[in-house]
């Protein structure tokens, strides 16, 4: 390994590594095990353990809605009130299935408003783009009690030959985002002075964009997915545009408040099970999805509404009744997304060590990563047998981990943790550390 980490220009202080057998809990292989390190994403698997480990596979989120006034022949005189529960999966086709599941009881038109309560979640003010500067895109937005679609819009861009125009199309559509096009049809063939095309984000709201530029329909369409509007406004734009195509009438105003003590239950929503949802956060990575889970802990044990300080406080609970040794253990927000998280890859190991022999076992192993195949090793460490390598990937500015399983021919399964934290990970000298430790790992164990 002194080899390889040399080969890349690393320090033998960058790397931290462990490798243990979880049936006896013997460690095989470990160097600066014990120092605390900046994760990135592996911390994921910490957070989704714990969660599948005290709620279990089975559990939901739900999304509510609630009437205050009358219904008379599907005509709601008063508001509509939509209750937020965390669900952290409300994608646009789960979003419709909400708005027709309204109209399959039969309800066609509001006359009031529609209300947002937002209230299972209490978090303080938080700038989106302070990780990076780069708030409009999809892994800095925030948590939010009703977050529907990842609070995105992806807009394509094409040049119509037919009608010498260039068109822009954006899924969703929310009824209250405003696209201004200056893209100019450009004649011809493809090149530099006609085949750009700008994007910005035009207003502090985040409800009005801006194409410019010139596209020629010698060119390939322009694609570009941002995170657009605030996420109560973007909830009701795009439930409204919903409501609308499902032959909903609906004419008045948004407000964002509690729902109101007459407020009389109408609808429940469940969410997709908490197996189904750990899996698509750490096949994909999802920021948002890790830091609802941590909201979600924290509020299942202490109470609503959720805060950060209740998801940290019910980690720490669960790793001392669970005999992890958590004490450098900071989690932060539970998505890695952070410049204070820090674990040891000793503290990582332990618990990827409990989770292999945990009840819900299968569950979490199946949802990490498969080397070669799919998430975010799809295109890593292909030459590894099929399925023999489960690991949770991670990478911010200065960082590189891997955190998982490695099954031996015979089958047996080791876990392995590998984190560096030095500027190079930020030029891909830590992968291959990573793919020489997977390596050792299937030929000599």
């Amino acid at each position: 390994m002194s080899r390889t980490l040399a080969a890349q220009g690393l320090p033998a202080g960058a790397l931290s590594v462990v490798i243990l057998d979880p049936e006896s809990g013997r460690v095989l292989v470990s160097e600066l095990p014990d120092t605390p390190r900046s994760p990135a994403s592996t911390i994921k698997t910490v957070t989704t353990f714990a969660a599948l480990d005290m709620l279990g596979p089975t559990f939901t989120w739900h999304t509510r809605a609630a009437i205050r006034g009358s219904i008379q022949a599907g005509v709601l005189d008063g508001d509509l009130i939509l209750q937020g529960g965390g669900d952290p999966y409300i994608t646009l086709e789960r979003w419709w299935s909400f708005a027709q599941s309204l109209r399959a009881k039969g309800l066609r038109s509001i006359r009031g408003d529609i209300v947002i309560d937002d209230t299972a979640f209490s978090l303080p003010p938080e700038d989106p783009g302070a990780f990076d500067g780069k708030p409009n895109r999809s892994y800095n937005v925030l948590p939010y009690a009703l977050m529907v679609n990842f609070q995105s819009v992806e807009f394509n861009v094409d040049a119509n030959a037919d009608t010498r125009q260039v068109e822009i199309t954006s899924t969703p559509a929310p009824f209250n985002l405003g696209i201004d096009n200056h893209v100019r049809f450009a004649p011809g063939r493809c090149g530099a002075a006609n085949g750009r095309v700008d994007f910005k984000v035009a207003s502090d709201a985040w409800d009005r964009v801006e194409f410019s530029g010139a596209l020629s329909p010698g060119c390939a369409g322009r694609s570009f997915s941002r995170v657009l509007l605030k996420p109560a406004t973007y909830a009701f734009g795009t439930f409204v545009q919903l409501w609308r195509e499902l032959g909903g009438e609906f004419t008045g105003k948004l407000r964002v408040e509690p729902s109101p003590a007459d407020a009389r239950p109408y609808l429940s929503f469940d969410s997709l099970s908490l197996a189904e949802i750990i899996r698509l956060t750490n096949k994909f990575s999802s920021n948002l999805m890790a830091r609802h889970l941590l909201l979600t802990v924290g509020s299942e044990r202490f109470g609503a509404p959720a805060t950060l300080e209740k998801g940290a406080a019910v980690i720490a609970e669960w790793g001392a009744q669970r005999g992890f040794d958590l004490q450098s253990l900071d989690i932060d927000n539970g998505s890695g997304l952070s410049r204070s998280t820090h674990i040891t890859a000793m503290q990582m190991a332990r618990i990827l060590g409990a989770a292999c022999r945990s009840r819900f076992a299968p569950e979490f192993m199946a949802s990490l990563p498969l080397a070669g195949l799919d998430g975010t090793l799809r295109s890593r460490m292909k030459s590894s047998p099929a399925g023999a390598v489960r690991l949770k990937t991670g990478h911010i500015d200065g960082v590189s981990g891997v955190a998982g399983y490695v099954s031996s021919a015979d089958g047996k399964v080791y876990v392995l943790v590998s984190l560096v934290n030095h500027p190079r990970a930020d030029f891909g000298a830590a992968e291959p550390v990573h793919a020489a430790l997977v390596a050792w790992m299937l030929e000599n164990l």
